[in-house]
Order: C-alpha cells, then sequence, then structure tokens
C-alpha cells in the first residue's frame, strides 16, 4: 500500500456527504468517515480528523457544500442566513489554518455570485461544483509546488521534515513532501527523509513517516529534540515544512517546534524553506505577530500517548498547536506560482498574490 493513493478528502458519490480518512486513527487503521451534520464536520476539523491546511480548505468547501444542501425551500434570503449561520460555524473551528476561512469565503463569493440569478436547487448544484474545483484546483497546486521544490533537491539529499505536510495534508502530494513525491516520479530512489515526531500529536510519526515508507522511500524517526545532533552529523541537506498561514512580510505559522528547527537550520547553514500554496499566503496581516495560535488541550501532553498518565496531576501545561517562524530564518517560500525569495512582500506581490 502506498499512502499516496488514500484519498484524504472526498464527497460521497450520492453527493450527500462529506467523506475524509480519519488520519486520528493512523497508521494503524485506515477509516473513512462519512460526515452529514454540522456537528460531526465541525468537530472533524476540530480534532484533527481531517487536517493540514489545504485538505482542511477542502473539507470545508464539501462540508458547507453538504450543509447548504439541507435547506429546504427556495426563500433565498432565508437560504444565505441558514448558508452564512452554518459558515461562521465551520469557521470557528480552527483558527490558524487560513484555508479554512479561505474556502468558506470562496464558496461566499460563489453564492452571493448566483443567489439572485439561480434557484436554490440550481445554486446546490453550483456550489459543488466550486467545491469540486477546490480539490481539483488542490492536487494541480500540490503537484507545481513539488515540481518547484524537486528543482532544490540533489540526489542522495537528506531532507528534514516537521510535522505532516505530505499527501495527507492535501487532496493529493503534499507540499513539503510534494517534491518527494514528483522526485519518485522521475525514478529518484536515493532520496532520505527525516521525519521530526513533532509533539504533542505526533503527526509526524504517525503520519510522515507512514507516507515516505509506504511510498518506498529511505524513511528516519527523529524524536524532535534530535534534529540538532542530525544536522551536526551532517545527515541533513536541506528543511522541507508546510505552512497553516503566511504573514505578508513571510513570517509562518506552522506545527509547533518548526521555529526551532529553523533556528537550528540557520546555525547549521542549513537551506530552510516553507511550502505551502499560495492561498495560505495571507497579504492582510504584516507579520506572524497577528496570526491567532490554537492553544490545544492539556491532555494531549501529559496522558493522551501512554497507558498510565505520564505527568502529576494539576500540573500546569503549555500546548500551543503552532509557533511562527521568522522570515528572517526562511531561505525561500516555495508555492506552485514559484520560490518566493526575500523581501517575501515583494516576491508574493510579483507573484500577484494580493
Amino acid at each position: 500500500m502506498n499512502a499516496l493513493n488514500l484519498t484524504t478528502v472526498d464527497i460521497s458519490t450520492d453527493r450527500k456527504r462529506l467523506v475524509i480518512l480519519d488520519q486520528t486513527l493512523l497508521p494503524n487503521e485506515i477509516k473513512y468517515l462519512e460526515l452529514d451534520d454540522r456537528e460531526s464536520i465541525y468537530e472533524a476539523i476540530k480534532k484533527l480528523r481531517v487536517r493540514g491546511a489545504p485538505a482542511i480548505g477542502v473539507a470545508a468547501a464539501y462540508g458547507i457544500y453538504v450543509l447548504a444542501r439541507k435547506f429546504d425551500g427556495d426563500d433565498k434570503d432565508g437560504f444565505a442566513e441558514f448558508f452564512r449561520r452554518e459558515k461562521g460555524y465551520l469557521n470557528s473551528s480552527r483558527p490558524t489554518a487560513v484555508n479554512l476561512s479561505w474556502a468558506l469565503r470562496r464558496m461566499e463569493a460563489v453564492m452571493d455570485d448566483n443567489l439572485q440569478s439561480m434557484t436554490i436547487p440550481e445554486l446546490k448544484d453550483r456550489l459543488g461544483k466550486e467545491a469540486d474545483d477546490i480539490r481539483d484546483e488542490d492536487i494541480r497546486l500540490s503537484r507545481s509546488i513539488g515540481e518547484h521544490g524537486l528543482s532544490l533537491l540533489h540526489h542522495g539529499d537528506g531532507i528534514l521534515t516537521h510535522c505532516n505536510a505530505g499527501s495527507l495534508a492535501t487532496a493529493k502530494y503534499g507540499t513539503a513532501l510534494a517534491p518527494v513525491y514528483i522526485a519518485l516520479e522521475h525514478g529518484w530512489n536515493d532520496l532520505h527523509v527525516y521525519c521530526d515526531e513533532t509533539r504533542p500529536l505526533l503527526q509526524g510519526a504517525r503520519l510522515s513517516a507512514f507516507e515516505m515508507q509506504t511510498a518506498g522511500v529511505d524513511t528516519t524517526l527523529l524524536c524532535d529534540n534530535m534534529a540538532s545532533i542530525t544536522m551536526k552529523r551532517g545527515k541533513i541537506n536541506i528543511v522541507f515544512v508546510g505552512a497553516d498561514r503566511v504573514a505578508a512580510n513571510g513570517d509562518f505559522a506552522n506545527k509547533i517546534g518548526t521555529s526551532g528547527v529553523a533556528i537550528l537550520a540557520r546555525y547549521y547553514g542549513i537551506p530552510f524553506y516553507c511550502l505551502a500554496p499560495s492561498s495560505t499566503i495571507d497579504m492582510s496581516i504584516r507579520s506572524g505577530d497577528d496570526i491567532p495560535i490554537e492553544e490545544r488541550a492539556p491532555e494531549e501532553v501529559t496522558e493522551m500517548w501512554y497507558k498510565h498518565r505520564m505527568a502529576p496531576e494539576g500540573v500546569k501545561v503549555c500546548n500551543p498547536a503552532f509557533d511562527v517562524t521568522d522570515h528572517s530564518l526562511v531561505t525561500g517560500i516555495i508555492t506552485e506560482k514559484g520560490i518566493a525569495y526575500p523581501p517575501f512582500d515583494r516576491a508574493f506581490e510579483r507573484m500577484g498574490i494580493r
């Protein structure tokens, strides 16, 4: 089995249910969930059953479409009110990943543009087509990101990645791991991927290592605090990570620990790249200081992965889901439009990102 062939997020054949691969069960169990109510869709995004900024965007698009189908009647004002209420509810599930709000805004724009000219059934079909387009575009964009990233690689390179920004984080191919998949398509079989375990949800261990190993890539799993010695030993030639939101100046939020990896890479002189679709770049915020950081439950640190609790009762826990990597530590940001180099705000403008 190759994880690249797993479908991360889709719509059911009768188009009534959002279908997701439950990533909380990987790598031990492959299970698909079919969701058709607001609470289960919200919970799937909130609890990271579907995760990765691009995949969250696709799930949100299909999710709001599934909910919109439930509206009865031909009252257009009522439909618009219902849609915006459901959109606001889904949008509150994950505050950091900008693709969530981006996809929901895009679906809302389709509704606004066609509300007066279409019947409610026609509008529902149009929303479904938009969700399909978002998914198809994500696959094309991820492949393009992979091709740009491959241009930076050499045979035999050791690549360090943090968390999971592979195929499981998108509709297919991924962002940070997309260059590895494209390399395989070109017959490269000599890359070595080092996957940070990535506390507290172990997405590097459970997902990235699973992806790379099932794809036939030489894969090594590292605990997060082993990255420095691995770099010092000369094993790492380049770092590829994803992003949940990129600010106009190139600061970006990714899974907690990414900024530490960037600091290590700078110290050891290793190129450090962020790979993300242009939809992840939020030009409305000037810097990473404006990116909201999600704080997660302390139980993820104290007891989630253990047979017995591994921390004293009542101890305070710091458990932010993300940190912000300063743009000064970033060699380049790879999008489907090409590779942006500092100063990033000007590079984004040249790429037509507004």
